[in-house]
């Protein structure tokens, strides 16, 4: 029954209600009644004085029993909640306007007596009721005489035992009975006002709670069902946490399927990897077995052939693993960034010396182009040189026998911009978005040594890694041309 956050709420409002109910109720009758009684004395504050000024009551300490019996009659027809008490000087009382047994005290505290005849007090000043040894109430009192030797005090309860209880104030006064039930109104209707304003509030958690669980069931952002409030300024705090949960659903989808993908490259780069390595590794086994079962049986000149094949798969499967390591190490963020000044013209013609010879082997022209006062550029520049290297061994392997290949360096404002261009088959467009991923072959039928297909994935990541892109324009039949820029040193 209470499961519900609404029926919680209701339930404490209804008991805070109910609480504030009976605090108004008491407030209201301790304050009236309290007021009552700072009236009933101020009206009446001379009234003792006054019934000693025209009657004597004491003469020669003795009580004057026909001008008592006198005042008694009067204040009985007048107002019969008034109660008159007559103490000699000590308290105690002498004689009283009540009936036989309904006094129960014998003595007067005198203290909130003399209180009032000095005027020191904060009225409603109370003092001893009679009739009740537990109970206080409102008085007026006078010496007797007024002047002269003190004889005693005349002592007038002003709320007499017919105002005690509170049923019988609130029966007497239409102005309790009003107010309680202004009061019981309001708190009635601030109750029911409550209970539809948490029903608005909570709907709208219900209808976020239900979103909820459906998408832990397996629907999608898409699917949920969220009323947006348009205007950001009039949103309070459960349309930013339905916001927030649809942004944290889509943010979530997103990166499920960033890790779909993530686990399915991660399968396709195990199968390449180890198609990779395992083709080598089979055929150098297969050569040194052979090694070890012919050995005497084969030509000086076969020996050396065989063991020639092997050493080149042993130096291309430590290419393949170093690439894999070094993009293992991009990857990870554990490279950083050595940046300096360097030349690049000397830096360009440094790695197009290391693929001379491979060049003339396939009488391939290199060609550079470094224009003159080329400014210096700031990078890592072991990381460029990578990124050089290669660019130059994939156009030297796709750029045919008596092509040509060209490095041209240009400044261009704050950057240096490079290009590495060759004469070769080119590139598909089709095929444009895909050559920068790992183990991406152009040419997977073709027999013979092959690329590993990293060394476009990690020239690309180490230019992300200097903020820079790589562009690539390639027409079939006519060559590729791969241009990225670097920044120029700024001495400031």
């Amino acid at each position: 029954m209470f499961r519900s956050l609404y029926s919680k709420l209701a339930v404490g409002l209804a008991g805070l209600f109910f609480v504030l109910g009976l605090s108004f109720v008491g407030v209201t009758v301790f304050s009236t009644e309290m007021y009552q009684q700072e009236v009933n004395q101020k009206l009446n504050s001379k009234l003792a004085e006054q019934i000693v000024a025209e009657k004597l009551l004491m003469k020669d300490n003795r009580v004057n029993q026909e001008a008592l019996e006198e005042i008694f009659h009067m204040l009985m027809v007048i107002n019969p909640g008034i109660e008159i008490y007559l103490l000699d000087s000590e308290g105690r009382i002498l004689a009283y306007s009540a009936p036989k047994g309904k006094v129960k005290r014998k003595h007067v505290d005198l203290g909130p007596v003399k209180r009032w005849l000095e005027g020191d007090m904060t009225i409603p000043l109370l003092g001893d009721d009679p009739r009740n040894l537990n109970s206080k109430k409102v008085f007026t009192a006078a010496r007797i005489p007024e002047q002269g030797e003190l004889e005693g005090y005349l002592y007038v309860i002003l709320g007499g035992e017919i105002y005690d209880s509170i049923v019988q104030k609130l029966k007497g006064s239409y102005i309790l009975q009003l107010s309680a039930w202004m009061i019981t109104a309001s708190l009635l209707f601030a109750l029911v006002a409550g209970l539809i304003l948490f029903a608005v509030l909570t709907g709208r958690l219900k209808q976020l709670a239900k979103v909820m669980d459906g998408f832990r069931r397996g629907e999608t952002a898409k699917q949920i069902d969220l009323p947006v409030k348009r205007k950001k300024r009039s949103a309070d705090e459960i349309d930013r946490l339905g916001s927030t949960f649809r942004e944290m659903a889509e943010h979530i989808e997103n990166q499920m399927e960033e890790v779909k993908k993530s686990d399915a490259l991660r399968r396709e780069l195990i199968a390449n990897v180890s198609h990779d390595l395992r083709t080598p590794l089979a055929t150098l086994q297969g050569y040194i077995e052979t090694l070890l079962i012919k050995e005497d049986r084969l030509t000086e000149e076969e020996r050396r052939q065989y063991l020639e094949i092997a050493i080149r798969h042993c130096k291309r499967l430590s290419k393949l693993v170093s690439e894999l390591l070094d993009l293992a190490k991009l990857d990870s963020h554990e490279i950083i960034l050595q940046r300096e000044p360097f030349n690049l013209g000397e830096l360009v013609q440094d790695v197009v010396q290391k693929f001379q010879l491979r060049a003339n082997e396939k009488q391939i022209n290199i060609m550079t182009n470094v224009q003159e006062e080329l400014p210096f550029a700031d990078a890592d520049i072991a990381l460029i040189e990578r990124v050089l290297e290669n660019l130059m061994e994939n156009a030297i392997h796709y750029t045919p026998q008596g092509g040509h290949i060209s490095l041209v360096l240009t400044p261009e404002g704050e950057n240096i911009s490079v290009q590495v261009s060759d004469t070769g088959r080119g590139i598909p467009q089709e095929e444009l978005p895909h050559i920068f991923n790992r183990f991406y072959q152009l040419d997977k039928s073709r027999k013979g040594e092959k690329h590993s297909g990293l060394g476009l994935a990690i020239t690309k990541r180490i230019l992300e890694l200097h903020e820079r892109s790589i562009e690539v324009t390639s027409s079939l039949e006519s060559g590729t041309t791969f241009s990225f820029h670097l920044p120029v040193f700024n001495p400031a």
